[in-house]
């Protein structure tokens, strides 16, 4: 006869039915018990048509244990046996640091203060001394390396990366309008709107400036 896989509520039904005379009875070999995910089994007879298997049989291939209270018999199964396993939580992102946001936004309004000069001395063709904005820079630079030394886990590590990658873009732009404005007594108004560097410097400041509200690190492609 072929093995027999029940669940472990039936198997309790199945001991509690087992008060039967042995005199009245005809046993016969009914193959065996098989609990799902399990390798062991235990022998099942039948006796009168229904089939039994004895409790010690069924406490050990389920793993539990038996015990007797007078005149009852006591079945304890492991707890993960009847218990739905809770599901398991998603770790939560780690979030950048309080102080590193501190830093960042400083360095990063220094870092728009800077373009603002630079935006507004090309759109009002002012002279330029021959560092341009270089009060603005340094600071610009002082902010940056607080913002470095503020970084105290790997979302902070990284998202220190694109702010350096932002004040290089920064950097390289105004080296470029300053090397425009020495070889002409001219720039035309647009030469900053219209520059894909200013675009990219733009775009790649409101990504951290959205990476600093949410308080977790957002890869922007705008700051590589």
């Amino acid at each position: 006869m072929n093995d027999r896989s029940v669940g472990l509520p039936c198997l309790a039904i199945i001991l509690l039915a087992g008060s039967i005379t042995a005199a009245a009875q005809t046993v016969q070999e009914a193959g065996t018990l098989v609990i799902a995910g399990q390798n062991e089994h235990a022998p099942l007879v039948q006796i009168n048509g229904k089939a039994y298997v004895s409790v010690e049989s069924l406490a050990r291939i389920a793993h539990g244990t038996l015990r007797f209270q007078g005149s009852q018999t006591i079945l304890t199964l492991p707890a993960s046996s009847g218990a739905t396993t809770a599901p398991v939580q998603p770790e939560k992102p780690e979030q950048l640091s309080a102080g590193f946001l501190r830093a960042e936004i400083e360095a990063l309004a220094a870092i728009r203060e800077w373009h603002a000069a630079v935006f507004h001395a090309v759109q009002n063709n002012s002279s330029v001394a021959e560092d341009w904005g270089g009060g603005l820079r340094r600071t610009a630079d002082s902010r940056l390396q607080l913002a470095i030394a503020a970084t105290s886990n790997d979302s902070d590590r990284k998202a220190v990366d694109l702010l350096r990658n932002e004040f290089a873009n920064m950097q390289q732009m105004s080296d470029q309008l300053q090397a425009l404005h020495t070889k002409a007594s001219y720039v035309a108004p647009d030469s900053l709107s219209s520059n894909p560097l200013d675009q990219k410097i733009l775009s790649c400041s409101q990504g951290l400036v959205s990476m600093a509200s949410s308080k977790q690190f957002q890869d922007e492609p705008a700051c590589h």
